[in-house]
């Protein structure tokens, strides 16, 4: 990958290469192909002052073009890229101290700003303190004194770690050899050319961010223009306009960000789209739904979307990003057969029919159903585990134990080795639909959330819960995956349990940015278990849907049921912010107290975002989100309004502030 950079500053030195949207919309940031190369070469010749030829860089960026560089200049040294998502004012930095550790990075790249806020965190974590810590964006020009590293096609390129915010997480080692087959398995799959323009969202740290929407556009020489996932999430239209602008050929993301569009569908601004030119929108990274597919298809055809546009493709982080892609088949099937792990068709309008979405009948190399406890492949019909041979499946997790589990598995007859994904599907007329998950993993708004992450929080949050004696899991609830906490007591006369309760979602919900459904905390030594220890979730699942749990207390969350807020509101400011959230969150005013995370309420990342956006547009002011996040209650961003209203007045004539006065009361009525 090294060697494509290269060769297209070579041949269109001064051809734009990426172009980032600092503001989501139209204040760009450029760079060509030529410059991209001598800042690589530049970070490069750094780096190999620090670290010897495979040593590992962690890349502690916010989106942007900085983060590219940096990238490829881990590439031009022939050192290792550890992509991690980077530290937020006010929040733990023990998700990158883990990556840190675990990847046995001794540089961290960032930038001099992040850099400047993230000292007081290397001060206090050992682990962080110990890595060389540079700054990229205010190098001099060193290019003309870089030469090739020795590399070869087996060559670590980055490791790509699948959950930075597990105990033990495990980086996939990511060679060139398996980019350079994915890059060409993409550029076929969907139909891609020099003439192909991505526009993409997805944050950079991520598989699908950054092989399909920045190492993509490289192997193909095009042009690709990228914004922060934040803006994305404050006004999903952003996505929309950019694709209309720049005359995107190609974009997507997890079904949720299209369901996003339909749901902040917007008449006056969609009027201005012209989506004619969007040729491939592909969906992945979390279940399809046919449901969002039309709805999103119908609700953008007037604005020239193209139903046939849609691209579901199937893939995960140890087999580098895609294995299979395709048009949309839609198929119904019978429910119930479904849960026995059979794929039966029925008509569709039947009762008990489900529509399922297929993801692609393109598939690279050898993809196999396979029944996960005899290791025999499934009969035509048969619901399985689906497992992977390619030349973009990795060799193994960085310095992990489970990787030959994971990575080396055979079946009953021999043959592999072979991939094991986890993920359950079935093969019908030569297209692959998945269906559900082994792995204890769920998927909420297109992020990944391991059961054990949660669980452990949920047991650490107050004293008195059982250690190892805890089960996370998903329900579907209004088409989107909820959070279910079980948990045991040391001590079944634990007169606290209803407040234990409350601790668990709190740190669930401030923990990891979702909301949770309901705890349940049960007697001691009544979690179910295998015979070797482990927890059985799907089976605590059903005895949650059952009511068969020894339950001592229960908490359900809905945010319509909320509990109304303890302390009155103050400010006409947090009044205003109050009211905000409230039409968010589906909450009435008094509902929303002064002190409360929004998180607590039933918020997320998603919405947090979509807040940050409205705060905006009604007080005339920019908040990053970082900014918010530092305290995203009612108070703490009613401060953070506030001073920034006050030094924007201190700087206007008196006619000016009463207009802009005069304009916020008017959006704040409305």
């Amino acid at each position: 990958m090294a060697d494509v950079l290269r060769g297209w500053s070579e041949r269109q030195p001064d051809a734009l290469a990426y172009t980032f949207l600092v503001d989501g919309e139209r204040e760009e940031l450029q760079i060509t192909y030529g410059q991209l190369d001598r800042k690589a070469c530049t970070i490069a010749n750094v780096l190999r002052t620090r670290l010897p030829a495979g040593g590992r860089a962690l890349l502690v960026y916010p989106p942007g073009i900085e983060f590219i560089a940096a990238f490829y200049g881990c590439l031009y040294a022939g050192m290792v890229a550890v992509p991690v998502f980077p530290p937020l004012p006010g929040k733990s930095p023990a998700g990158i101290e883990r990556v840190a550790a675990d990847s046995g990075a001794a540089v961290a790249l960032t930038t001099s700003v992040i850099l400047g806020f993230a000292e007081p965190l290397l001060d206090s974590s050992e682990v962080l303190k110990t890595l060389a810590w540079l700054s990229t964006d205010d190098l001099e020009d060193d290019s003309a004194n870089w030469h090739r590293p020795e590399l070869e096609g087996h060559s670590v390129a980055f490791l790509q770690y699948t959950s930075g915010s597990t105990r033990a997480p495990k980086g996939v080692r990511v060679t060139h050899d398996n980019l350079m087959v994915q890059e060409d398995f993409i550029r076929k799959a969907f139909g891609h050319g020099e003439k192909t323009v991505v526009v993409g969202w997805l944050p950079l740290y991520h598989d699908m961010g950054l092989i399909g929407n920045v190492l993509q556009p490289m192997y193909l020489g095009g042009h690709c223009v990228l914004m922060s996932p934040f803006d994305f999430l404050g006004s999903p239209l952003r996505w929309l306009e950019a694709i209309s602008r720049y005359r995107a050929t190609t974009s997507g993301g997890p079904n949720f960000a299209y369901e996003l569009c339909v749901r902040r569908f917007q008449p006056e601004r969609a009027a201005a789209l012209d989506l004619s030119c969007w040729q491939v929108a592909y969906n992945g990274a979390e279940p399809l739904r046919a449901a969002t597919l039309e709805r999103f298809a119908r609700a953008y055809a007037p604005f020239g979307f193209r139903e046939d546009s849609f691209l579901p493709c199937y893939g995960l982080a140890e087999a580098t990003l895609a294995v299979s892609a395709g048009r949309p088949v839609f198929v119904s099937f019978d429910r119930r057969a479904l849960e026995r792990r059979e794929a039966r068709a029925l008509p569709a309008g039947s009762p008990e029919a489900v529509t399922l979405v297929s993801s692609g009948s393109l598939m690279l190399g050898d993809v196999r159903v396979v029944e996960p406890e005899t290791r025999v492949p499934c009969a035509p019909g048969g619901i399985g585990e689906i497992w992977i041979s390619n030349a973009c499946v990795a060799d193994s997790y960085w310095q992990s134990a489970e990787s030959a589990v994971t990575f080396e598995a055979r079946l009953a007859s021999g043959e592999g080795p072979y991939l094991r994904t986890g993920d359950l599907g079935f093969l019908r007329d030569g297209e692959l639909f998945v269906v559900g998950r082994l792995k204890d993993m769920l998927i909420v708004h297109g992020r990944n959330h391991y059961a054990n992450d949660l669980e452990a929080t949920a047991e650490s949050s107050y004293p008195g819960l059982r250690s190892g004696c805890g089960a996370a899991f998903g329900l579907e609830r209004d088409g989107e995956e909820q959070v279910v906490i079980v948990q045991e007591v040391a001590d079944a006369a634990t007169a606290n349990a209803a407040e234990a309760a409350e601790a668990i979602r709190q740190a669930i919900t401030t923990t990891h940015a979702i909301p949770v459904a309901a705890v349940v905390l049960i007697e001691p030594k009544s979690i179910l278990k295998t015979s070797s220890g482990k927890i059985r979730r799907q089976d605590c699942k059903k005895a949650f849907l059952e009511g068969t749990l020894k339950v001592l207390s229960e908490l359900r969350f809905d945010a319509h049921e909320a509990a109304a807020a303890q302390e009155a509101l103050g400010t006409e400011t947090e009044q205003a912010i109050a009211g905000i959230w409230a039409g968010l969150l589906g909450l009435r005013v008094e509902q929303v107290g002064p002190e409360a995370s929004f998180y607590a309420l039933g918020g997320d990342s998603v919405l947090a975002a979509q807040s940050v956006n409205r705060l905006g547009e009604v007080f005339q002011v920019q908040i990053s989100l970082e900014e918010a996040m530092a305290d995203l209650t009612v108070r703490g961003l009613a401060r953070a309004v506030d001073a920034q209203l006050l030094r924007k007045l201190e700087g206007l004539s008196d006619s000016e502030a009463e207009a802009l006065l005069a304009r916020m009361s008017k959006v704040q009525g409305s």
